[in-house]
């Protein structure tokens, strides 16, 4: 700094600040999350939430706590806008900044009550967006006097003990306006919030409030007299666990630290033991990929960070990824601890190393198990095209084919080249109208169709197990002409193929269909599924 440099003191506009930080893009159950961490990292046994809605249509949102809690001077430095570090760095709470844009991102009264012993009194310090944009000052508001309803839901869990309650009124994001702000329409859309905050605080917390699991400190939550249960993602009752690695990495400042990876795969939905276990395993596409925790709290839920997109076939595979407080300076955890990013290296490890395996595994089974369910949909599917044929075969010409040994899959093809013994399927149709097109489960080496000589007919044995099938074939199965268009053409390059082969180009027509169906295996690989 120059002579000339000067320094200036620069706050921010107080009214234009506070209200600006109401939108730091929480949602719900992320905010009510933020500040349950606050009451673990106060050591709190129990918490209490209570979210009603009043003869006016008014939400009130209370959530107590029996941790430590506060004296006057604490209030005033937790609702302090990026409040002190605690002292213990694998707290939940790390940028002092949750408490009050979690709830002012849905309320404009804020109000936060403690006592940190039973002999102590309730003080109270409340954030009023209001009366801060009338002054355009930082007032915060100190009482000794909260209100009874609060007194009564803090001593309802603390009853002549340590505890702290944080109180949202004024709530105005919540919910949408209603003509009738009481009427059916709004309890029932508050009711359906209250529902997602619950299967989110089971979700984010299960290793809490289990009480089996050893690795987080046992915790009740309870949600409107509710007691809320544990939620594992992983269905470890049932799933299995098919990859497991600990990695030791050094951080940015040079510390060690370590964090684990976990793949399990969950059964598929009819290996499951029972109706009600597939409900609580949710087995929905959309429940795959990383579950990532930190300090055994999930702070990102089912995402592939952006190294796949979402897939029905890789649904059973769900990966645990858990680290403590060490590696926050390498993962860069953002305020609402609902986003992370992994630097290039990690990514790169997770993508080429450890998740292929699993991915690949839980693919098989998912198509394992649907490949029953498809097959069964294909048969007669290409009745019409196998009609179509039957009239249209000697119209189409071509080699002349007959059986020379069936035990060793061997016929006699004669063409324009002239004679020659070729091994082919020799077979005769399970499905009598299943002559000249024939859908099968497989194909060696995953071909999408192979020529077949069928109760003596040229045919063609098309693979329902191909990506080709699944996701051209299947959405067009009820699509009669577009099923006999796809039918003839495969039908003819097999038919083609027998008219124009000979012992010297056998092997070429073999190289053409496996390269053939690689490459549309490739084609359609970023088709969405049937099923989608």
């Amino acid at each position: 700094m120059t002579h000339s440099d000067s320094i200036q003191v620069v706050l921010p506009d107080p009214r234009r600040m506070i209200e600006g930080l109401r939108d730091t893009g929480y949602e719900f159950h992320t905010s009510v999350a933020d500040i349950l961490d606050n009451s673990i990292a106060a050591e709190a046994e129990l918490i209490d939430l209570k979210i009603t809605l009043d003869y006016r249509g008014a939400v009130r949102v209370s959530i107590a706590d029996n941790g430590y809690g506060m004296n006057e001077a604490g209030l005033v430095d937790a609702m302090q806008y990026g409040a002190k570090e605690r002292p213990n760095p694998a707290s939940l709470g790390k940028y002092g900044l949750g408490l009050k844009t979690a709830s002012t991102a849905f309320c404009r009264r804020l109000s936060l009550i403690s006592r940190n012993s039973g002999d102590s009194p309730l003080a109270m310090a409340t954030w009023d967006l209001d009366h801060v944009g009338d002054k355009n000052a930082w007032e915060l508001l100190i009482s000794q006097n909260p209100d009874e309803e609060a007194g009564e839901h803090l001593n309802s869990i603390s009853l002549n003990g340590s505890g702290t309650i944080v109180v949202w009124t004024k709530v105005d994001r919540l919910m949408k306006e209603y003509d009738n702000p009481t009427g059916v329409h709004a309890q029932k859309a508050l009711g359906k919030k209250i529902q997602s905050l619950k299967e989110h605080i089971a979700m984010v917390y299960q290793r809490f409030l289990d009480p089996k699991d050893e690795r987080a400190r046992n915790i009740i939550i309870k949600v409107n007299d509710e007691t809320i249960t544990a939620w594992d993602p992983f269905a470890i009752k049932y799933s299995e666990l098919v990859a497991e690695q600990s990695i030791e990495v050094l951080t940015p400042s040079g510390a060690e630290a370590e964090f684990t990876v976990k793949a399990y795969i969950l059964p598929r939905v009819e290996e499951f033991p029972s109706d009600s276990a597939v409900k609580e395993a949710k087995t929905a596409p959309n429940r795959q990929g990383i579950y990532v925790y930190r300090e055994n709290r999930l702070i990102v839920d089912a995402t592939w960070l952006n190294l796949y997109k979402l897939e029905t076939h890789y649904q059973l595979i769900r990966v645990e990824f858990s680290f403590d407080h060490a590696l926050d300076e390498a993962f860069h955890l953002d305020i609402m601890k609902s986003q992370i990013i992994l630097n290039d290296d990690l990514l790169k490890w997770l993508k080429d190393e450890f998740l292929p395996a699993p991915r690949r595994e839980a693919n098989n089974r998912s198509r394992k198990g649907q490949q029953k369910v498809i097959s069964e949909q294909s048969h007669g599917a290409h009745d019409n095209s196998n009609s179509n044929i039957r009239t249209r075969e000697l119209a189409a010409g071509g080699a002349k084919v007959s059986i020379s040994d069936k035990d060793k899959g061997e016929v006699l093809v004669e063409n324009k080249k002239g004679k020659f013994i070729l091994k082919i399927p020799v077979e005769s149709a399970t499905n009598p109208n299943e002559v000249y097109v024939q859908p099968v489960e497989s194909i060696n080496n995953g071909l999408l169709y192979e020529p077949a000589l069928i109760n003596k007919s040229r045919a063609v044995k098309i693979n329902t197990a191909h990506p080709y099938y699944h996701k051209i074939y299947l959405p067009n199965l009820k699509e009669s002409v577009t099923i006999q268009g796809m039918d003839a053409l495969l039908w003819a390059l097999c038919v083609a193929e027998l008219t124009t082969i000979s012992d010297t180009t056998a092997d070429s027509f073999k190289d053409l269909r496996y390269e053939l169906s690689r490459i549309l295996d490739k084609l359609v690989e970023t088709l969405p599924e049937a099923e989608e």
